[in-house]
């Protein structure tokens, strides 16, 4: 596991450093995707071999994460249920896995890949390499999004772990393809909550011919009238603002620049979808309440 054995560690030393801007272990577990090196502050106990030993044991504290158990469904705290015994020889490179598992259902677990490097000065910090994770980096992309990918979820998934793995161009290159594909699919969507809203019908009249066009920036231009208040993201209009994204193309910038667009079709696309589903789950909901009522107000009369 050892990739870049051959450029030597790399100097831990924080004289320069403010304490403050040096991360923890666990947020850096959290927040920084794999491939990625960093100085982070640990903390350690002395192992129970004695108090000659030259091992210590690798302290943690809970970490937050999304837990996949349909009994959890959200985030939830994990704790590390592994021991990870570290050397104190100077700037020794150790490779370790560190388990943690879900505090409310133990049953779901998140595993991290590290390596990690002690400084010679023995100090409270250490070089942490992230090699990967399992599950993958990031949030969950929403059931709502997956069950609409249909036959494009696979590429919508090595988009996600495109983009955890800080591959921009790749990513966007991915979430592209998958939002032109699946725009008849949005555009019907948008079709039915705009009828059940009962939104004005020049408005579903674009929609509809929108979906004749072969790409989807050239469908969004032809649609004129405004969408549903429910389906507006920050009062903006959801396929403006990814249509405004997939203009750019990959020659826009650099791969920092692609990432970060990559991050926000699929932020926008995941709200889009789930402010669709929702509408339609309020519109039933009302509905029902209206009906129950009417049945009591029939009742008395």
């Amino acid at each position: 596991m050892n990739c870049d054995q051959k450029n030597g560690p790399m100097s831990v030393s924080t004289e320069n450093t403010e304490k403050s801007s040096i991360p923890t272990l666990e947020a850096f577990l959290t927040n920084v995707p794999p491939g990625r090196r960093q100085i982070v502050s640990i903390q350690t106990e002395q192992s129970g071999d004695g108090a000659g030993s030259r091992w210590y044991n690798l302290k943690t504290a809970d970490i937050r994460l999304h837990c996949d158990n349909p009994d959890c469904g959200g985030e939830r705290n994990f704790r590390n249920i592994g021991k990870v015994r570290l050397s104190f020889q100077e700037a020794v490179r150790e490779d370790k896995f560190i388990v943690f598992a879900c505090n409310n259902c133990q049953t779901s677990y998140k595993t991290f890949a590290l390596e990690i490097t002690r400084p010679s000065d023995m100090s409270s910090n250490a070089e942490v390499i992230k090699y990967g994770e399992d599950p993958a980096f990031g949030p969950p992309l929403p059931k709502s999004l997956s069950k609409m990918a249909g036959g494009q979820l696979e590429i919508l998934r090595k988009g996600r772990r495109c983009e955890s793995q800080g591959l921009g161009i790749a990513a966007f290159a991915y979430y592209r393809r998958v939002v032109e594909e699946l725009k008849n699919s949005i555009l019907d969507e948008l079709i039915r909550v705009s009828t059940t809203l009962k939104a004005d019908n020049a408005l579903i009249a674009e929609l509809e011919a929108a979906k004749g066009e072969r790409r989807f920036t050239q469908a969004i231009e032809g649609i004129k009238h405004g969408l549903p208040q429910a389906i507006l993201i920050s009062g903006h209009n959801p396929l403006t603002l990814l249509h405004n994204a997939l203009s750019e193309g990959l020659h826009a910038g650099t791969d920092e620049e692609c990432l970060e667009i990559a991050t926000s079709i699929r932020e926008v696309l995941s709200e889009l979808v789930e402010r669709m589903a929702q509408a339609i789950k309020d519109d039933v909901s009302l509905n029902k309440a209206v009906g129950k009522l009417l049945k009591i107000k029939q009742a008395k009369q």
